[in-house]
């Protein structure tokens, strides 16, 4: 086995690593605080992130290993469809935050419908990995204007953290769209490594959120 020696695809590789770890940590804790207080939201949120813990990982194997182009080109199939599974399951959690936990079975079969008609559009179109990221920032705006008015109606604890994971999530969105993106800091980032730094800090905010939310809530 043989490392990739392109800086960029190196940090991108690395940090693709890490994105996984703090995945798995979150999980971790919207177990610990919330499992016995409403199961049902845990599951999903654990579900989403079980599904961008995973393709974070793969993620870390297609850009940092070296592979013949056709193998590359497989890993790619499974990581596109747990992505598109992290965004359906993501949104899944937003509405149900949304709904006041009254969540329609056929809309859960719509969002992850949706998720599926992305797998397919990037099996048939490899090259158009935008495609993910317009359905990624779709549901991250979905999801802020969400947070912000369940924040304004003072309805849901921990909304308005959840709301600065999100936009930072969005930021994130949009530097990985820019190829152009670079930056040294002791080590070469590009787009992608970039997208892993930002995308961490929203993380990190989306599950003090979270469980925040638990915490109050058990509160009562």
């Amino acid at each position: 086995m043989q490392f990739i020696e392109i800086p960029t695809e190196q940090t991108t590789a690395i940090t693709d690593l890490i994105l996984a770890a703090v995945a798995l940590h979150g999980i971790f804790r919207i177990y610990k605080s919330g499992f016995k207080i409403d199961r049902y939201k845990s599951l999903i949120w654990i579900w989403a992130f079980s599904f961008l813990a995973t393709a974070a990982f793969l993620g870390s194997i297609a850009h940092g290993i070296k592979m013949p182009e056709a193998i590359n080109k497989i890993i790619w199939h499974p990581l596109n469809f747990l992505l598109g599974m992290t965004v359906a399951f993501f949104l899944i959690g937003v509405i149900y935050d949304l709904t006041g936990n009254k969540l329609k079975r056929w809309l859960i079969v719509l969002i992850i419908f949706s998720g599926i008609v992305f797998f397919s559009i990037t099996v048939i179109f490899q090259k158009l990995f935008f495609v993910f990221i317009i359905y990624e920032s779709v549901a991250m705006i979905i999801a802020l204007v969400s947070y912000v008015v369940l924040q304004v109606k003072k309805t849901l604890p921990g909304a308005s953290i959840m709301a600065l994971g999100i936009l930072i999530s969005i930021i994130a969105a949009v530097v990985q769209s820019i190829p152009a993106f670079r930056l040294t800091l002791f080590w070469e980032f590009d787009h992608n490594g970039l997208f892993h730094i930002i995308q961490i800090l929203g993380l990190l905010l989306l599950f003090h959120g979270i469980v925040k939310s638990f915490r109050i809530k058990s509160a009562k």
